[in-house]
């Protein structure tokens, strides 16, 4: 078998956007993946042009970008989603139809939404993630230990910050730490949840405080704070840009590849990283 045979056949959802252009950038240069096509919208004018040239690498990587899924995913082995909501729900049906892995980091989805997800992974491996920086999963295994030892005894707020282009708030990053700590807490995020406040009153005992800041060209940043009496504890996560999501996102397809159908997590590929 040659080394080309090897790589894992990728494709892009979602070329334009932000993290759809560095995960196309880093996949052109990775020796494990290989770039068969980009997915976008349909009517934006740059379909049918090169990947390379819609990603703004200033150069042809002979890989088309195209309007229908369907005219590509038999080539592929493994789909990645960071476009919308309504896109997205698209692409897992037709990865769920012709049995392709699927690799999804679009945020917005309701809880029956979700569901989709998790029916569509008894057939096909799917790995969902809100947030699919090495880091902040990192971070994630932090605050489940902070909850542990310290989370019935202090008041937990969750601060987070985006760019002011940003849709949905809270952040879906933010919502996944608030239901981590939630399990781990044994009561229900949607029962203790409340978003901002105003007005006057003291804080309910017992609740998870979300609060989302939009702002300029903030890529993404969030606190988790842990208050006590005479003293707090804080754990962060700030990023520059967005190149550490978007290896993540590369590093979610490597582990895809070679995965059986089931539900993933960014922590199953922290896990395989430490054995």
């Amino acid at each position: 078998m040659t080394e080309e045979k090897k790589r894992i056949k990728t494709i892009v959802v979602g070329p334009r956007g932000k993290m759809g252009r560095l995960i196309t950038q880093l996949a052109a240069e990775s020796e494990e993946l290989k770039l068969v096509a980009g997915v976008g919208p349909k009517g934006r004018d740059y379909i049918g042009q090169d990947l390379g040239q819609v990603t703004f690498l200033g150069r042809n990587l002979g890989v088309p970008v195209v309007d229908d899924l369907t005219e590509v995913i038999e080539v592929s082995d493994v789909i990645i989603d960071f476009s919308t909501k309504e896109m997205g729900l698209e692409v897992l049906r037709l990865a769920e139809k012709y049995k392709k892995a699927l690799v999804c980091g679009t945020t917005g989805f309701n809880p029956k939404e979700k569901q989709f997800f998790q029916k569509a992974s008894e057939t096909i491996p799917v790995l969902y993630a809100a947030n699919t920086s090495k880091l902040v999963n990192v971070m994630n295994n932090l605050l489940q230990i902070a909850t542990a030892m310290i989370g019935e005894e202090t008041d937990i707020e969750i601060v987070e910050m985006h760019d002011r282009w940003k849709k949905d708030a809270p952040s879906g990053t933010a919502k996944e730490m608030g239901e981590l700590i939630a399990d781990e807490l044994g009561i229900s995020l949607s029962d203790s949840a409340t978003y901002g406040r105003e007005g006057v009153g003291e804080r309910e005992a017992g609740t998870i405080g979300f609060h989302s800041l939009r702002m300029g060209d903030t890529p993404s940043s969030h606190t988790v704070l842990f208050g006590g009496f005479g003293e707090r504890l804080e754990i962060s996560h700030h990023a520059t840009d967005w190149r550490g999501f978007a290896k993540g996102a590369c590093d979610c397809v490597v582990f895809l590849a070679k995965q059986s159908p089931g539900y993933y997590h960014v922590s199953d590929v922290l896990e395989k990283d430490l054995n």
